[in-house]
């Protein structure tokens, strides 16, 4: 922490000095003058969330919202987001991991994180995307930056000092600079953190008399990331562009993990306390190359682009045991890296035609190698167990879509095509584990039909697939004690899904029916090996999972009180032959967002939400409750401080119990996510928008982690 506050102080007083200059060059007593008195109309009259046929949209440039220094904290107060405990991923309650974009070009996680919330004008949760977005698309996420023409500078500095179970430090700046028809970017991002979690189970499996329960806390010493970026637009002319961007986060990490286990097999009872120190890293780089010409005498518009990204992960582990309060004895010493580079080019072209038809057409190109190494040495037997798995896969996909309106009904019908080639190896076997070539269709189609200025009702089918990230496809796996593994599955397939739904809107409020049936969906699972006697805990693919969903968006607004409520009642099946199907029933999950515009720019902000116990079939959940608060308080213009509480209650346990394999588990996970936050914001130079583009086009890009 002492080294590098000067360094912070450094880059604040440089950018500062930067800012100044850019201000005294670019804005003018009229400017600033139109902007406040914008600002103070927009701020009284709009609303921050809005409603259409169950596509919730959320305002950030013109509410408490905008205090928000980080990306993943602000897409985790829209209702049915959810960001994961260690923010590495994103889910949509009732439609699962959704795509990204950002004016409408898609990005992955590393790209969040390299987003300043000043950027962001507005968010959408697009339920049902059509057949342009890839395959993958069962939910997509729009998050849509403010746009100008004007010559101008702007820089951006954030702290956010947040507490914990340990104290956690957020420092952050970003860029824009244009002038005629050039545009530049840049961001640097410095978090300091140090997380805590602890996960239990309690097993047993009653064919080999064992039962077995675990404890265990990681308690991060230290996690440093370096997220940063710059890119450049060029406008060649009114409609033509061309764009370069990269973008990168370096990350290292120092987590001790302490277990205690008591393990029964038939009469031999064993107390162990387990100790791993572990180092590891993850860098990641993305770059595209972007080119987009419109033809005028046809009225067509042409984008091609190429991209390149690269994941690079390492884990070095020493593991100690100690059995029945004895002494630490050195167990093993595992040595374990990933590396996966992903290549992709792609094609759009979209040509208007008469009466509000448009013709959409495009084809995407890509390839991913990815390198798994695992190493370990034994001290018991003074051996290493060594194997190198190499994975290939091919991706070639197209795509026509047809949209516009007959009559009063809107429509958009399209279909996709994806030819995929797999192949994984290890590299001491002569033939590969896995060889793979296969083709899918993937049609969708949405009607509106209006049956008057206030109502109307709309029919959705889609087909999509969700495939497995590539380091879940790696031969990775976690030490937990003597006889418990976390791994990985290298033969994890992907999952094909139908939807078919229909929304009725009235005004901003709807309601919204679906059923969606699922192939091959993944979920956790247990495999036991006698002739070792480990337990192994790792994704697998289970037979089937269907189920049906009633959503209802019910938006609100009384004088200086807004409400966003949404209710979702869900019946959910999961099904698979080694599973013990326990129960399906109905649960229930619930959000409420209330927003508080008071006087003197003080803006405060409640947010709860929660989920009832869970029957899916095959897992018991138990229930959730949340409540978060903010207030926030805005000082000449350019100054902002929001003080937040996240969890008030401190609602921080999941828990989990099923039976898979004759193996019969409750789980429990602790969550840090109780928080107090302190942020403060401050924005020198002034660019209202920006014309800056970038269109990520590997559709795989989630993947890639």
């Amino acid at each position: 922490m002492n080294v590098c506050l000067p360094v912070k102080l450094f880059i604040i007083l440089l950018l500062f000095c930067f800012s100044l200059l850019g201000n005294a060059q670019n804005r003018t007593p009229k400017d600033s003058i139109s902007n406040n008195l914008n600002e103070v109309i927009i701020t009284q009259n709009k609303k921050a969330f809005s409603n259409q046929n169950g596509n919730i949209k959320l305002d950030v440039a013109n509410s408490i919202y905008n205090s928000i220094p980080n990306t993943l904290d602000l897409l985790a107060k829209i209702p049915t987001v959810q960001v994961s405990a260690d923010r590495e991923s994103i889910s949509v309650v009732g439609k699962g991991t959704p795509l990204i974009y950002i004016d409408n070009q898609k990005v992955g996680m590393n790209d969040l994180n390299a987003l300043a919330a000043a950027d962001i004008k507005t968010i959408e949760i697009i339920q049902n995307p059509s057949a342009k977005y890839e395959a993958e698309g069962r939910v997509v996420i729009l998050i849509t930056r403010k746009f100008s023409k004007k010559d101008s500078f702007r820089t951006e500095i954030s702290e956010v000092a947040s507490f914990k179970k340990n104290y956690n430090n957020y420092l952050g700046f970003n860029s824009n600079f244009k002038k005629n028809k050039l545009e530049l970017k840049a961001n640097f991002n410095y978090n300091l953190l140090k997380p805590w979690e602890n996960h239990s189970i309690d097993y047993q499996i009653t064919n080999a008399d064992i039962a077995s329960k675990y404890d265990v806390t990681a308690d991060s010493k230290q996690k440093r990331q370096f997220v940063f970026g710059g890119g450049l637009f060029y406008k060649t002319n009114e409609d033509d562009y061309f764009s370069f961007n990269i973008n990168s986060r370096l990350q290292t990490d120092i987590f001790p993990i302490n277990t205690i286990t008591e393990n029964k097999n038939q009469h031999v009872v064993n107390n162990v306390v387990t100790y791993s120190d572990n180092v590891g890293k993850k860098n990641f780089v993305n770059s595209f190359l972007n080119y987009n010409k419109k033809i005028k005498s046809i009225d067509t518009q042409i984008f091609t682009g190429f991209q390149y990204s690269n994941f690079d992960q390492t884990s070095w582990s020493e593991v100690q045991n100690n059995f029945n309060e004895t002494q630490f004895e050195l167990a093993q010493i595992r040595d374990q890296r990933f590396k996966v580079n992903v290549f992709s080019g792609r094609i759009d072209i979209e040509k208007k035609l008469k009466n509000e038809m448009k013709f959409e057409i495009g084809g995407l190109y890509s390839a991913a190698d990815s390198k798994s190494d695992f190493d370990i040495f034994y001290y018991e037997t003074n051996t290493n167990e060594i194997s190198h798995y190499d994975f290939k896969e091919e991706n070639l996909a197209g795509y026509s879509q047809l949209s516009g309106k007959i009559k009063k009904i809107d429509f958009s019908v399209g279909v996709r095509v994806e030819e995929t080639t797999i192949n994984g190896k290890f590299k001491a076997d002569l033939l590969p584990l896995i060889a793979k070539n296969y083709a899918n269709f993937f049609p969708k189609a949405q009607f509106t039909f209006p049956i008057d200025s206030t109502k109307s009702v709309s029919f959705n089918y889609a087909k999509s697939i969700s495939r497995p990230n590539y380091s879940s496809l790696s031969q990775g796996a976690t030490y937990i004690n003597p006889y418990f593994l976390y791994a990985r599955n290298i033969n994890l397939g992907p999952t094909i899904i139908d939807e078919i739904s229909t929304t009725f809107q009235y005004h901003d409020k709807s309601v919204k029916l679906s059923f969606t049936h699922a192939k091959d969906p993944v979920h956790n699972s247990f495999s036991f090996d006698d002739q070792k006697n480990i337990m192994t805990f790792q994704d697998i693919n289970f037979d089937k999972s269907s189920g049906f969903t009633a959503d209802f968006t019910l938006p609100f607004t009384y004088k200086f009180w807004t409400t966003t409520n949404s209710l979702v009642f869900i019946l959910e099946k999961i099904e698979d032959q080694s599973a013990a199907f326990l129960a399906s029933k109905p649960y229930c999950y619930y959000s409420s967002n209330n927003e508080f515009k008071l006087p003197k720019d003080y803006s405060f902000v409640l947010i709860f939400w929660g989920l009832t116990k869970q029957y899916t079939g095959v897992f018991e959940t138990a229930p959730m409750f949340v409540v978060d608060m903010a207030v926030s308080k805005t000082f000449s213009k350019n100054w902002n401080c929001t003080l937040s509480c996240n969890n008030v209650f401190k609602n921080n346990i999941q828990a989990e119990q099923f039976t898979i394999n004759s193996i019969t588990s409750k789980a429990r996970y602790v969550v840090d996510n109780h928080e107090i936050s302190i942020a403060m914001r401050y924005s020198f130079g002034k660019v209202k928008e920006t014309e800056f583009k970038e269109k990520n086009i590997d559709e795989n890009s989630n993947r890639i982690r």
